[in-house]
């Protein structure tokens, strides 16, 4: 039952938004399974968005919790739902810290620049501490988000390259910027759900879809490779 968590010190990284294209992809492609969406963000962005009446019947989302409550909520959705999503608060607090310590893989979404591939170093620090803080490896990866379709900038070739350099995990799909994917606050729906006539919405289906998949993937990896450890130190 993987929790997975989004985490961003930097607002306007997109986290909320990917946070919500992951929930909904996977309650639209994986209708057999549930899922949650534990909204810490403080503008409650996916909460307001659920007001639109239109979440799938498998998906919940959650108002934000106390900083007490937060791993009790996590622990009930577990035990409810096979994926638990949680858009985090986009501060270092004992909320986000807890969190981090009981997530599965933490997405680190990020543009690219300077000051946010710092924010992503900052993430990515926090989670190296709740490592050390609980003695357990918390599987991470940057998310680069709002790309341009286009261009690929000397900026982002630079901030790739240092991630790269510093083995840093790094998501092949990147979420371009996209009309659409503004568009779900606007009509308060998911992405599949959107007037035909959005544009480009086929493209950024593909893209939401390719994002869902490779998240998919590295637990269908994760799970293959835990009997071979096993074996191994038998």
């Amino acid at each position: 039952m993987p929790v997975i968590s989004f985490a961003s010190p930097k607002g306007g990284a997109g986290k909320t938004t990917a946070a919500l294209l992951l929930a909904t992809e996977l309650a639209h492609t994986r209708k057999d399974f549930a899922v949650t969406l534990i909204d810490c963000d403080p503008r409650q962005w996916s909460v307001k968005w659920g007001q639109g009446g239109q979440v799938p019947e498998n998906m919940t989302i959650i108002p934000k919790p106390s900083e007490k409550d937060i791993l009790d909520e996590i622990t009930k959705a577990k035990s409810k739902t096979p994926f638990v999503i949680v858009d985090l608060e986009g501060t270092n607090s004992t909320l986000v810290a807890f969190a981090i310590s009981r997530s599965d893989l933490v997405v680190i979404p990020t543009q690219a620049g300077p000051m946010e591939g710092e924010s992503a170093g900052d993430a990515i620090k926090l989670v190296k501490l709740q490592e050390q803080a609980f003695e357990r490896k918390i599987p991470f990866a940057v998310l680069m988000t709002r790309m341009s379709a286009v261009i690929r900038s000397k900026i982002e070739k630079d901030l790739t390259a240092q991630m790269e350099s510093a083995s840093v995990p790094v998501f092949t799909t990147q979420l371009l910027e996209r009309n659409a994917f503004k568009s779900i606050y606007a009509y308060q729906c998911p992405l599949w759900a959107l007037p035909k006539s959005t544009y480009k919405l086929e493209d950024a289906k593909q893209n939401a879809r390719a994002f869902a998949g490779e998240v998919i993937a590295m637990f269908v990896k994760k799970k293959s490779e835990t009997p071979m450890k096993e074996e191994i130190v038998a």
